[in-house]
């Protein structure tokens, strides 16, 4: 409960604007939440999106563009608007949506997300997807474990990084409800913890190696 001098404030999901997320959808729609700061967007990101999209026959994919990771620097962290626009240019492909809903929830954790749009949007089958960079660092997430046992998660291959993920903390701890990625198609609905790991040709574009270029050319 959060608190503002002797008054008290409303908990988000209390707020009017947090009942109106911005997007619809339908009970037994397959929902990939693609979570990131998206500092700046790439067609790396991209490329996550719509190997899930495609290999789990998900009829959205949201892009959840976060207030703030909790992980990284706000100083290096552009605006949300900025953020959004870069998303929005990259998220083309049918089916993609991009969202600030984790700003309108007042929500700082991605635990705290799912939990809300699986409240708030009953019976749609939600998939977590993340790319293999996300899987290696997964264990630092607040409530790490709890998101892998509230919704089936896909991971999707990223360049110098999958070996390293595929023997990360939590693949590791969930070793045993990874699933064959030939089976992808039926981890939507799933009972979690549930996951698959997604290989396809590899993007090499990354966010880091963005910045530092934009840095570069401001120098």
């Amino acid at each position: 409960m959060w608190f503002a001098g002797p008054a008290r404030r409303a908990p988000a999901a209390g707020r009017p604007r947090a009942l109106r997320p911005g997007f619809h959808l339908e009970p037994g729609m397959r929902v990939g939440l693609f979570g990131g700061s998206f500092n700046p967007a790439h067609e790396g990101h991209a490329h996550v999106a719509e190997t899930a999209r495609r290999r789990m026959g998900l009829d959205r994919v949201i892009w959840l563009v976060s207030p703030q990771n909790p992980l990284k620097s706000s100083r290096e962290t552009a605006s949300l608007a900025e953020r959004m626009a870069g998303a929005s240019r990259f998220a083309q492909g049918p089916g993609m949506i991009v969202s600030d809903v984790e700003t309108r929830l007042g929500s700082a954790y991605t635990i705290d997300t799912i939990r809300s749009l699986k409240a708030r949007f009953p019976g749609v089958e939600f998939v977590w997807v993340m790319g293999a960079d996300s899987l290696a660092s997964f264990h630092r997430w607040k409530g790490w474990t709890q998101i892998m046992r509230e919704v089936p998660v896909a991971v999707v291959s990223r360049p110098w990084i999958a070996l390293r993920s595929r023997f990360s903390p939590a693949a590791r701890r969930f070793a045993r409800f990874r699933r064959s990625s030939m089976h992808a198609g039926s981890l939507p609905g799933a009972t979690a913890p549930a996951w698959v790991f997604l290989r396809g040709p590899l993007n090499f574009q990354s966010s880091t190696a963005l910045r530092e270029r934009m840095r570069r050319a401001a120098a």
